[in-house]
């Protein structure tokens, strides 16, 4: 029995591989390169466009010649006589202002955006109830 030699099939000298292989080879090669090219340069134009949104935050209606001048003027907390400051924390636009009160302690909790209080809370002393 004998069987057709396809000069296609026949490895070339020193390797196991035909030229087909070599071919198909050669293609994936070129395909995959230009894949990573293609996706490298995805990466870098993302980085360009979040580059450029940098600094780009949506001004408040609220206030914005304060934020034109550069100086944020949110107005105004009253502290009620013989009232200390404690201590501030913040958090985003929100500042939350411990105040010590005669009567005892207060949080305050400030819009700095609008300049107007979101609430007060009182803190009392004592024993909570039993749960």
């Amino acid at each position: 029995m004998t069987t057709a030699v396809d000069p296609d099939n026949t490895p070339i000298e020193g390797t196991v591989f035909t030229p087909r292989q070599v071919r198909l080879l050669k293609i994936a090669v070129v395909t995959m390169g230009l894949m990573l090219l293609a996706g490298l340069g995805a990466v870098i134009v993302g980085m360009i466009y979040q580059a450029s949104k940098v600094g780009k935050k949506p001004v408040s209606a609220a206030a914005p010649a304060a934020l034109e001048s550069g100086i944020a003027d949110a107005g105004a907390l009253t502290v009620p006589e013989g009232s200390k400051v404690s201590s501030m924390a913040l958090d985003g636009n929100r500042l939350a202002v411990h105040l010590t009160t005669p009567e005892g302690g207060e949080i305050a909790i400030v819009d700095l955006t609008t300049g107007r209080v979101l609430s007060r809370i009182t803190l009392q002393t004592g024993t909570s109830p039993a749960q």
